[in-house]
């Protein structure tokens, strides 16, 4: 899975094609027939098939999966990196009772948030990967969010300014602090499993019961 801030800065670079018409086309794809991309112009790009444009320049898309959708069909109120990034939805999702590093990977809360970011964030939030969600506080979830916010956008700076991405925990063997990290695969029940890395001393699992709703 692509992390986001590499697919923005991929949106990005590509972003001037947008409105010219493909005037011819080469390689190949499984799904779709690249000769009848011909002609036709370029609404929209969603953040990869080579496309031919008037203006000289073209678009190679490797490695992709391609489908045809007549409008654009992006959401924004899930994308970590949009302005219209729907905190409230991100924060409820966080409220389940399931591991939160189940919950930071589901697209459909935090699309562009891949493995590394997951990493990095819940480390400086100080919540263990298979915390549940419905133990960790409003304001620790709302740190949360906050981390994966701050984290996603600083990625994305530091890529258009040509600056490495440095890691806290993500492949490490101590944490900043000279901790040990620990390092397993986690992931939903029939789902896929993805590397962890963790710091048990900066990140203990939680193991207060789930905050309770008062009723007036």
């Amino acid at each position: 899975m692509p992390e986001g801030p590499l697919v923005r800065k991929f949106h990005h670079l590509i972003s001037p094609f947008v409105g010219q018409q493909v005037v011819k086309t080469g390689g190949s794809s499984k799904k779709l027939q690249p000769a009848g991309l011909q002609s036709l112009w370029l609404q929209d790009t969603q953040v990869r098939l080579v496309l031919y444009f008037g203006g000289g320049g073209f678009l190679a898309f490797y490695n992709c999966q391609m489908s045809w959708s007549s409008s654009p069909v992006v959401t924004p109120a899930c994308d970590i990196l949009s302005e219209k990034f729907h905190r409230g939805q991100a924060l409820e999702a966080l409220g389940q009772a399931q591991p939160v590093c189940y919950t930071l990977l589901d697209q459909r809360y935090f699309s562009g948030l891949g493995n590394i970011i997951k990493n990095e964030v819940l480390y400086r939030a100080g919540i263990h990967p298979l915390s549940l969600g419905s133990v960790l506080s409003a304001p620790r979830r709302e740190a949360l969010v906050d981390h994966v916010v701050e984290f996603s956008t600083a990625w994305l700076q530091g890529k258009f300014q040509g600056r490495p991405q440095h890691t806290q925990v993500y492949q490490k063997d101590q944490c900043p602090a000279g901790h040990q990290v620990m390092k397993e695969a986690f992931g939903p029940p029939g789902g896929f499993r993805r590397l962890t890395w963790w710091c048990p001393q900066c990140q203990p699992q939680l193991s207060e019961e789930p905050e309770r709703r008062q009723v007036s």
